[in-house]
């Protein structure tokens, strides 16, 4: 089996849809000698926004302590390989292809999912690469999440909020008790959560399972000093060390809780504070990307992953504190069906901004068309493109040196700008 055969074998898994068990993907593990017990130290990350932050800078620490790191994320923007890393590295195409030759007949006979399938990919190949730590990264929800497999010695859970709601439940209580379910026996549990609604089902869980719970705001105090398009500074002090000038390459201080987060649990896990600091400043040699990335100069040019109405506003928080130094700001907007259409374009128009609306590469694409017809509703000036490479190229002919572009709103859409300038 080659990669493309990988892919081609893989891919179409997702016909079976989003289907919550653990049945499924424990057969599958089990098929490939249960490599879930065998990941050295277990980081479990749950929520609806950040988690991808938290897992970048927590791999790139425990990296930077020399310990050998896996980092198991969703969705890729480019490439499959993405979402498997160890030490930054993706997982080699030929594994990939040994694997899914491999477990193919145990897939199909168990009708797993891409997800499940996926993840068994991954928890195989750093078991037999014999890593020390693994950062796993919940796919959607927590409590029937394939990754729900392991049994976590510290849990991350950074924010709740309203997403994936026909799934997961329609009130920050119900999403905040499906993703606390990842919470195990003697975990060691992290949160920047602060409704009460949303973090009492944290604590409850917390309680139940005996597990140690630390609250951002509470155990540890963090401060922005300055923020520009690329890099975050700040200072962090916990109850047992000060960190004065953290330097990460974040752009927004709405990262401030993550990074806080991310300082603790390293604490916690006996890492030097030379390492917290050197791993933060190498955040990037994990792969992260697309969250508020600089691609463009003359305009400034910014990709985004932004996709739910939280993540949106604190995108719009961020740039408003930025807004003043632009003559324009242009957004490239496409997203899933799924979304709440308007209160992202809500948000997005406290930018005054103008919008080209596009398709993104996706079954689930909400037609451009509509999205437009959405913000001429809302007073908005709109224009379409039928995908976001052309809309960029459009706004890249119109846009002065001194505007601004935003690509936000999908992985897909921010895949597809990567892929165009490879």
């Amino acid at each position: 089996m080659t990669y493309q055969d990988a892919l081609d074998f893989l891919y179409p898994l997702h016909r079976f849809g989003i289907k919550p068990g653990l049945d499924r993907v424990r057969s599958l593990l089990n098929f490939l000698g249960s490599p879930h017990k065998r990941l050295g130290l277990i980081v479990h990350i749950a929520g609806t926004n950040g988690k991808g932050t938290v897992a970048a800078a927590l791999a790139s620490i425990f990296q930077a302590s020399g310990r050998k790191t896996a980092l198991y994320t969703s969705p890729h923007l480019v490439d499959f390989t993405e979402r498997i890393r160890i030490n930054g590295a993706q997982i080699p195409r030929e594994c990939v292809a040994q694997y899914c030759a491999l477990f193919k007949d145990a897939v199909v006979e168990n009708h797993s999912t891409f997800f499940e399938a996926t993840t068994a990919m991954a928890f195989a190949w750093f078991a037999a690469e014999e890593v020390e730590v693994s950062i796993i990264e919940t796919g959607m929800g927590g409590r029937l999440d394939a990754t729900n497999v392991v049994d976590a010695d510290y849990v991350v859970i950074p924010s709740i909020g309203l997403d994936h709601t026909a799934w997961l439940g329609e009130t920050l209580e119900d999403i905040a008790t499906e993703k606390a379910a990842i919470i195990k026996k003697g975990s060691m549990v992290f949160t920047a959560v602060s409704q009460p609604e949303a973090f009492r089902p944290i604590q409850n869980m917390a309680e139940s399972c005996r597990a140690s719970l630390f609250v951002a705001a509470r155990d540890a105090v963090s401060r922005v000093i300055s923020s520009e398009p690329g890099i975050l500074e700040l200072e962090v002090r916990t109850v047992s060390n000060h960190y004065p000038m953290l330097k990460v390459p974040l752009t927004g201080s709405f990262h401030a809780s993550n990074v806080a987060l991310a300082v603790m649990l390293a604490e916690h896990a006996g890492i030097a504070a030379e390492h917290i600091y050197l791993g933060l400043e190498r955040l990037l040699q994990t792969g992260y990307r697309a969250r508020l990335e600089r691609i463009g100069n003359s305009p400034m040019v910014l990709l985004d992953v932004s996709h739910n109405v939280d993540g949106m506003r604190a995108t719009v928080n961020t740039l408003c504190s930025f807004r003043q130094a632009f003559r324009r700001v242009h957004v490239v907007l496409g997203l899933a069906s799924d979304k709440d259409a308007q209160a992202i374009i809500r948000e997005l128009l406290r930018l005054d901004c103008t919008f080209v609306l596009v398709n993104i590469p996706s079954e689930r694409s909400v037609p451009a068309e509509a999205l437009c017809s959405l913000c001429h509703q809302m007073g908005a000036e709109a224009t379409i493109s039928s995908h976001g490479r052309e809309g960029l190229g459009f706004l890249l002919e119109k846009a002065g040196n001194d505007d601004l572009i935003l690509v936000t709103g999908s992985f897909y859409l921010a895949g597809d700008i990567i892929t165009a300038c490879i």
